[in-house]
């Protein structure tokens, strides 16, 4: 039978960029859930709108240039870039209509209900009238440029994503010149909305838009004119950096250089107001070299991402999700010498069901004791304040040898990299840059020790960024460990890094690009021969993205045999489960909850003899072969069984999972006769009362 099955045609693969803007709406389903609290359904639609700006600025930069450049390179589904620009802008435009339409119709009434609104300008007292004049004339004015347009002042730079109006004006100015029309560019410096104070306020907590006011008192700005309208819009624009490793000296000034063109790349898509007239989004649409298709006009603030500071400055407990502290395991927290402990033992955790402060005091101790000759660590993302980076900072300053790896080219954390870097330059640690051509990912700390005459090893690996705030919000495993082995094999992947040295063979570690892509596949084929002998047959992957094809092959090929394959996919996934010959022993599911997932779990079954990995990689072709990467193997029985748990908790939820089927589609898991499970909540359950 598998013979007749061609698994390289397109029609069993599902578009990535289609598959991510799925997510996306997945994440805006959970502002419709009126089981959240009502904050947090706020926060998923602004989440969602952040996502779908990212999206433009990447995915669809990138198609375009593709486009433009004149490539017909299909994917494995076999659509040309051209083809999946006009699917992506049906249902871009559709997700943008659904977030206004949510944000209108459900959570502004809502919110209204709860004390908390925004107060339109026809429904201003007096009082708030005069109060919102001064703050124009006080902290407005004295910042706006409105730039008229005319020969001798062409349409100025727009940055990206900042709030700007066009603004129809009638009559002739103090030169007697009669342009039209204006541009007017709201400071980014100042918050896009303003809370009313106690003395004008009708409740609690009322909040007016920046762009209200602007298009209130926007006439003070053209004395002796008369507006005939003000339009907000705001313009995305390309923001992949592009940096020739091959042909700079210093990558770090390369960079420098790189971040200040990203505010003005290449337009991706205009948003305008609904009541923009349809001449004045042409003249926009013309300006920014864009069509028709790339136009977006939406019926509230141009920049919903901004109503996230709701979410931020209103205090009520009753509308966000309950407080919780993360557990700390018992061992950890008897023991205040952490060498001492993973000695004995590794550590396994799970954040932020368990606290990232063991991970923290990790590297102070390791700063602060005398036995202890060097650090070295990747770092991708770690934050502006960071616990971590002041750890290394107080290490390199008390004679440690502290070496960093810093990802400089961690897309939006650039610049923060760049002056972390400079930070641990300036405290006397040394600080590479990686590995040209490939981004470093893997996520690694190394302390060295003298103990009794002889160097040993303790290191720390996970699944996720070295940040004590994604630490709370991100689901990720973090592994504690003094395996002679694992030392051994990340003392070889430093010098990788550092050096120009060649490939080492490594003991236990999968390392992309030279390992992990071949022994997943390796994996997935032993188990196909596991069921093809009558033993049985089973995986279970955790992931962000699975869009490989020649994985998602493997595991076609597996499922004709027989093996049992579940799929936890957070976001982008190509493969089709549930295909009668093909896939039909395959389960795909994504989880979507008060945590963004992030973990990546490996598991095969290997006939009673489990292999299980966990991993900064995810299951696509700049893991595999454009990043370094790092699988680290769970071997402690009692460990495995504890991430199986946890697995099988994954695919029990029947609350916060969609399940996807052939087509593409998702559909959100119900209990039916079921008891409600979340995932999540179990598990934040489970780990406390464990602690």
């Amino acid at each position: 039978m598998m013979d007749a099955v061609d698994l390289k045609h397109p029609d069993l693969y599902i578009n990535r960029q289609l598959s991510l803007l799925e997510f996306n709406a997945r994440v805006l389903e959970q502002a419709k859930d009126t089981g959240l609290p009502l904050l947090e359904r706020l926060r998923f639609l602004c989440i969602s709108s952040t996502n779908l700006d990212e999206f433009f600025e990447i995915r669809v930069a990138g198609l375009k240039q593709a486009h433009e450049l004149g490539s017909t390179q299909a994917g494995p589904d076999n659509r040309t870039p051209l083809e999946v620009l006009r699917l992506i802008g049906r249902r871009a435009h559709a997700l943008v209509d659904e977030q206004y339409r949510v944000l209108n119709d459900e959570l502004i009434p809502a919110m209204a209900a709860e004390d908390i609104r925004f107060i339109r300008r026809g429904d201003w007292t007096e009082e708030q009238r005069h109060w919102l004049r001064e703050y124009f004339e006080d902290s407005l004015l004295p910042v706006l440029s409105p730039l008229g347009l005319d020969p001798a002042h062409p349409f100025p730079r727009i940055l990206n994503k900042s709030l700007n109006f066009i603004v129809q004006l009638e009559g002739k100015d103090a030169f007697g010149r009669n342009s039209g029309m204006a541009i007017v560019q709201a400071p980014r410096s100042l918050p896009r909305l303003i809370p009313l104070p106690p003395e004008v306020s009708v409740g609690s907590h009322d909040f007016v838009f920046l762009s209200s006011i602007i298009h209130a008192f926007v006439e003070d700005l053209f004395p002796g004119m008369r507006v005939k309208g003000c339009y907000q819009f705001r313009v995305t624009r390309n923001s992949d950096l592009y940096v020739d490793e091959e042909e700079v000296d210093d990558l770090l000034v390369a960079m420098e250089g790189e971040l200040q063109s990203r505010r003005y790349g290449d337009a991706v898509r205009l948003e305008v107001a609904a009541n923009c007239p349809e001449h004045m989004a042409r003249f926009l649409l013309d300006e920014f070299e864009l069509g028709d298709d790339d136009l977006y006009q939406v019926n509230g603030p141009v920049n919903l991402n901004r109503l996230m500071a709701i979410c931020d400055s209103v205090d009520r407990a009753d509308l966000t999700f309950p407080s919780f502290t993360p557990a700390i395991p018992s061992e950890v927290s008897r023991s205040p010498d952490v060498f001492s402990l993973i000695r004995k033992r590794t550590l396994l955790l799970h954040h932020p069901f368990q606290s990232f402060a063991p991970v923290i005091d990790f590297i102070r101790q390791a700063g602060r004791d005398p036995h202890v000759l060097a650090i070295k660590q990747t770092l991708y993302r770690t934050g502006p304040d960071s616990a971590i980076v002041d750890a290394l900072v107080a290490a390199a300053r008390a004679g440690k040898e502290v070496t960093v790896v810093i990802e400089i080219r961690a897309r939006f954390d650039e610049e923060a990299n760049i002056q972390l870097a400079n930070r641990l330059q300036e405290a006397g640690a040394h600080v590479v840059y990686g590995v040209v051509g490939h981004k470093t990912h893997a996520k690694m700390v190394l302390v060295v020790r003298r103990e009794n005459n002889v160097l040993r090893n303790y290191m720390h690996l996970g699944t996720g960024n070295y940040h004590s705030r994604t630490a709370r919000l991100y689901t990720d495993y973090g592994m504690l460990t003094a395996d002679d082995d694992i030392g051994e094999d990340v003392h070889k992947i430093f010098l990788q890094l550092t050096s120009l040295g060649k490939v080492h063979r490594l003991n236990k570690l999968l390392e992309s690009p030279f390992t992990l892509f071949d022994r997943m596949l390796e994996f997935i084929a032993q188990e196909q021969e596991h069921a093809h002998a009558g033993v049985g047959g089973r995986i279970i992957i955790k992931v962000n993205s699975l869009v490989e094809p020649r994985i998602i092959q493997a595991l076609y090929s597996a499922s004709c045999e027989g093996v049992e394959i579940d799929l936890i996919v957070r976001g982008m996934c190509s493969l089709r489960p549930g295909i009668p010959g093909v896939s039909e022993n395959i389960r795909v599911r994504s989880i979507i909850g008060r945590f963004l997932e992030h973990t990546r779990v490996f598991y095969f079954q290997n006939a009673g003899e489990p292999r299980m990995y966990l991993s900064s990689a995810d299951w696509m072709e700049r893991n595999f072969f454009r990043r370094v990467e790092v699988a680290f193997p769970v071997e402690d029985a009692s460990l495995q069984e504890t991430v199986l748990e946890d697995l099988h908790t994954y695919l029990r939820d029947n609350t916060q999972a969609w399940i996807m089927n052939r087509d593409g589609e998702y559909v959100r898991g119900q209990p039916g006769e079921a008891p409600a499970y979340s995932s999540q909540a179990a598990l934040l359950e489970r780990l406390a009362e464990r602690a």
